[in-house]
């Protein structure tokens, strides 16, 4: 049977195990999160039906890469109503420009020479019956009556001569100002059309990686649903900078990434970090449980390496 150990020898046993343990863990302060990239998310302009998609979950695309299309039957008709619009505008626009046609001012002025000549002729008969009328050869009704054709024979005569004068003048330049004023609207709403019409073939806006295609190819998404998600950019770790080391960590401070399964820590800068904590406030928290605030902080990867989204991190900082 094996003698117990004495206690000098077992005190030094613990003290080994607590030294190695010790060794072995590490207890410099640390951030933890998750690997990220920006999103860009391409949304529905219109509540089309999905005719068409060119990429899959995953593939990688190029800025102007085609991602999917929608059904353009609509938006092309209302787009091609816009255009005829438009044109009609400027034409009357034209019109108003060019000013009447001699041919109307020609027809006008015949028109108040007629107007005249019925004024003579109006004028001679009141001149005839009146010293009738006087003598009570005709009765004074009629004389009233050859007055009044005068009047009216006047009065005409001097409309078409307004008229006249209006069509030789020329269109007025407010006219033209509505005219086009009114071309231009038409002309935006034609472009808005266009752009609207352009929309419904979604490209990538950058390079990037397709990460999700929530649609399939028949749906008719909602105006506004997003209809793919693309990763671009250069990847970034957001963590959360715990208290203890929160006046340590700024925009510019070094880091050390370490992705699970991965050996070697990638070197990362920090671009921002919140200055709100999150999770509890400040003001609800006291003595100890201060060091439960932590702040959100965005570490760049200093690396061109491909590392997959989602990834657990932990962040070191240089102190």
């Amino acid at each position: 049977m094996r003698a117990p150990l004495r206690p000098f020898a077992t005190a030094a046993v613990a003290f080994a195990v607590i030294a190695s343990l010790s060794a072995c863990r590490n207890d410099k302060p640390q951030a933890l999160g998750t690997l990220e990239y920006d999103r860009i998310t391409l949304p529905a302009p219109a509540a089309e039906k999905i005719v068409s998609i060119d990429v899959r979950e995953g593939q990688r695309v190029k800025a102007g890469q085609a991602i999917l299309r929608l059904e353009l039957d609509r938006t092309r008709s209302a787009t091609e109503a816009a255009r005829a619009q438009s044109e009609a505008q400027r034409a009357s626009l034209e019109e108003l420009e060019a000013g009447p046609r001699s041919e109307t001012i020609k027809q006008a002025r015949a028109s108040l020479a007629s107007a005249r000549a019925d004024a003579r002729q109006a004028r001679d008969y009141y001149t005839r019956v009146r010293p009738l009328g006087a003598q009570q050869l005709v009765s004074a009704a009629e004389v009233e009556r050859a007055r009044a054709a005068v009047d009216a024979a006047d009065e005409s005569a001097r409309a078409l001569a307004e008229q006249l004068a209006e069509l030789e003048a020329g269109t007025r330049h407010e006219e033209i100002a509505q005219g086009k004023a009114s071309l231009a609207a038409s002309q935006a709403q034609a472009a808005a059309q266009e752009v609207n019409l352009e929309k419904l073939s979604l490209v990538a806006p950058r390079d990037g990686l397709v990460d999700n295609l929530p649609y399939k190819l028949g749906d008719q998404a909602a105006i506004g649903q997003p209809l793919a998600i693309l990763l671009v950019g250069t990847p970034y770790a957001r963590v959360y900078v715990p208290e203890p080391i929160r006046a340590q960590v700024k925009v510019g401070t070094k880091a050390r990434l370490f992705i699970d399964g991965r050996k070697d820590a990638l070197a990362g800068t920090v671009r921002m970090i919140r200055s709100e904590p999150t999770f509890t406030p400040y003001y609800a928290l006291i003595g100890k449980d201060a060091a439960r605030l932590a702040w959100v902080a965005e570490v760049v990867v200093d690396s061109k390496e491909t590392l997959p989204a989602g990834l657990p991190v932990r962040a070191e900082f240089e102190e």
